[in-house]
């Protein structure tokens, strides 16, 4: 793509009116556009990211079994009347249409997904089930002040699995885990494993949190490695009844303190969805029994602010190469010309963004440095017939022949 036919762009200065570091950085670089509080469009280079997450998670997710599918936002009163949560969700947008009718704008899909799974499980040769969305959520945040981590709009997976019974659940749970931990490492997040609080569905639940000083959540966690393997002690504030320095329950190392962002949690909802709604199935015998369910959430738009809030450095953003919007960042200074090295690149299918601008060489470099794309070609009178390659997390620059640039430009990582 080449920046000259994309209509967004940088900004040299911060906006004025945004406090978080996340959206403060991607609202500078031209990534997304803040249109209230908690609420922010994305624009092409921003899609682009949120589109590569959402790939990474796709893949994990239908390796999983899920079916992707698409509820709808608008949810009828009646639905949450049945489960209690009319009244006590205290974030949910209530609505009243102009013939007097409520609805709810969906912040979560329970209140659909159950009654609609009724139509299609009878039988336990119609279980596991597993269907999933991607989807903008919508809630009446009162603390919409962390940028993309905590907004009153913003994009979401949801899982749901529904089975016959609780040791199905059990070990379906356990595969997710796994799964979940898998695709935040593609992404290129390191995440923690903790053990939280399931409120009123569940004894517990497990959030994947990245540490970062900008978390609102507090964890405290046990990082002793004994013969390579780790102790896995971590508990959110919520649930823990320890404190910093006192011995860990698993082998009485030090508690460590940290703040985290959740980029993801799973629960097992068990029967306190099916059981409202009546969604039970028929055993081999023919005796009704309730569905056991879980489900898996991962907030999209937060783990893109999650990867700036931790990866970003004094320059800009640094993107991996995963979830980037582009692999290469293609910067034409005056005097050259890199057309033929860009359409060579696009034929062996690399991405790139091509910076052939009219301004400053000073403009490019940081502007380059803003975005954050993982690597760096420059095509100027001086590098003659070679290119200049830099990566946007090192600090080495190499003047490199052509052949070579494009064995590294297509080698997978």
């Amino acid at each position: 793509m080449k920046q000259s036919e994309i209509f967004s762009r940088a900004q040299k200065n911060f906006p004025k009116d945004e406090e978080a570091n996340n959206a403060r950085l991607l609202i500078r670089a031209g990534f997304i556009n803040k249109e209230m509080a908690g609420v922010y469009s994305l624009l092409p280079l921003g899609l682009r990211v949120i589109k590569n997450i959402e790939q990474i998670i796709r893949e994990e997710m239908e390796a999983m079994g899920g079916r992707e599918m698409l509820m709808s936002v608008m949810h009828p009163k009646e639905n949450w009347d049945k489960t209690g949560r009319w009244g006590s969700f205290d974030a949910l947008y209530r609505v009243k249409a102009r013939d007097g009718k409520e609805f709810a704008l969906g912040p979560t899909h329970e209140e659909i997904v159950v009654p609609l799974m009724k139509k299609f499980i009878e039988s336990y040769k119609d279980l596991p089930v597993y269907v999933y969305q991607i989807q903008n959520k919508l809630r009446d945040e009162p603390r919409a002040k962390s940028g993309l981590l905590r907004g009153r709009e913003f994009l979401m997976k949801d899982f749901y699995s529904f089975h016959s019974s609780e040791d199905d659940l059990d070990e379906f749970y356990k595969k997710m885990m796994e799964a979940y931990s898998r695709l935040f490492g593609k992404i290129g997040l390191s995440t923690m494993i903790v053990e939280a609080s399931g409120g009123t569905f569940c004894k517990y639940s497990h959030e994947f949190q990245v540490l970062s000083d900008v978390g609102e959540d507090t964890i405290f966690y046990c990082d002793r490695i004994d013969s390579g393997k780790p102790c896995l002690f971590a508990q959110n504030k919520e649930l823990a009844d320890k404190k910093g320095g006192s011995p860990c329950p698993k082998c009485d190392h030090p508690i460590k303190v940290a703040s985290g962002i959740e980029v993801g949690n799973i629960f097992k909802l068990g029967t306190n969805f099916s059981l409202p709604f009546d969604l039970s199935y028929k055993d081999k015998s023919g005796k009704e029994r309730n569905v056991f369910m879980g489900c898996y959430g991962i907030g999209i738009t937060r783990v893109m602010g999650a990867i700036v809030e931790t990866l970003s450095d004094k320059d800009g953003l640094v993107w991996p190469e995963s979830v980037s919007p582009f692999k290469v960042h293609l910067l034409e200074l005056e005097g050259a010309s890199a057309e033929n090295i860009y359409q060579v690149l696009l034929k062996r299918g690399v991405e790139v963004l091509y910076d052939d601008r009219r301004i400053s060489a000073g403009e490019k470099f940081a502007e380059a440095d803003m975005v954050g794309i993982p690597y760096r070609v420059v095509i100027s009178p001086k590098t003659g017939d070679k290119v200049e390659l830099k990566e946007r997390a090192g600090k080495d620059v190499r003047l490199i022949d052509f052949n070579e640039l494009v064995a590294i430009l297509t080698k997978t990582r």
